[in-house]
């Protein structure tokens, strides 16, 4: 069976290896173009890319599916099916229809919760429980396929986005492998439509989003996890931009602004929130390296009773 595959970062290259590994040819892959990434801002090829690259497969990175003489280059290349993970660019009908069983994407939630471009992020933001991946029968809409699997994750207080990145990459891995040899095997599958109740959206967050509000000690737990590694949650300190790599809520209550450090010390820094009180145990200045909240506090005195601020801008974030 000729299996297409179209994905980008290191989530869609995990699935990838999974196809590969399970025996399945793998005449084409697409993946987005290289893009500046770093401090440095070279040119770097994505996950999916080097992934490709690395077992000898054939690769394109069409930076858009909207010229029709791109779309004709890739439909001529006969495939059965098309494994769609985290691509980033929206495949027009004409790529829809493309192959004989039509594209199946590998989606980071349990739908209908959670369509859209960030549903790791949202998931953690929400503070649900679980979360999951489904394989999903792609159509024109916007994740509103049906479903073919799906495999659930509980989620735990210390997991981040990066750390259920990993482990929905696995469950999807073998998601998908599961599906892909019951069509190869000519067995029957039984798509389940979405139920239409519970349906959420997790659309695209730049840094603004991640900027610390001190609002609710549990929502700053959930902006840290959520955010790491990317952007970084973060507020800015002295007018300086500082990320928060980690830290927990406590209850407690202080009548000072809401950002105001309460106590600086070895084994973590208390930030006043409207509710309750978040101890930051990571933490990253401008310019600098993570470190802890010990090593933050000896090399920054008097840090008791200053304020950690949202400054209104987005181009004050940190890089």
């Amino acid at each position: 069976m000729r299996v297409g595959f179209a994905g980008t970062p290191a989530f869609a290259a995990t699935v990838l290896d999974a196809v590969v590994a399970a025996g399945f040819d793998v005449p084409l892959v697409l993946t987005q173009p290289d893009r500046p990434r770093g401090r440095g801002q070279k040119s770097d090829p994505s996950p999916v890319s080097r992934a490709a690259q690395s077992r000898g497969l054939p690769v394109q990175t069409p930076a858009t599916l909207k010229d029709a003489a791109a779309r004709a280059a890739l439909v001529a290349v006969p495939l059965d099916v098309l494994v769609v993970a985290a691509y980033g660019l929206i495949l027009p009908g004409e790529v829809l229809g493309w192959p004989r069983h039509g594209c199946i994407n590998v989606h980071a939630s349990l739908l209908p919760r959670w369509r859209g471009a960030a549903p790791i992020e949202r998931a953690l933001l929400a503070g649900d429980g679980a979360t999951g991946v489904t394989i999903m029968q792609m159509d024109a809409g916007l994740d509103t396929g049906p479903m073919l699997d799906s495999a659930t994750l509980v989620l735990g207080p210390g997991d981040t986005a990066a750390s259920v990145t990993h482990k929905l990459a696995g469950l999807g891995a073998a998601a998908i492998v599961r599906v892909l040899r019951k069509i190869a095997a000519g067995e029957l599958l039984r798509p389940t439509a979405q139920p239409e109740a519970g349906v959420t959206y997790a659309p695209k967050f730049g840094k603004q989003d991640a900027a610390i509000a001190w609002d609710d000690a549990e929502v700053v737990a959930r902006q840290v996890r959520a955010f790491d590694p990317r952007p970084g949650a973060w507020a800015s300190l002295g007018g300086e931009p500082v990320k928060v790599w980690a830290g927990a809520p406590v209850d407690g209550a202080a009548d000072v602004p809401p950002g105001t450090v309460l106590r600086a010390a070895a084994d973590g820094i208390a930030v006043a929130c409207r509710r309750g009180v978040y101890v930051i145990a990571e933490l990253q200045p401008a310019s600098g390296r993570r470190m802890s909240a010990a090593a933050f506090v000896a090399g920054h005195r008097n840090l008791c009773g200053a304020a950690f601020a949202v400054p209104s801008a987005v181009a004050a974030a940190p890089a």
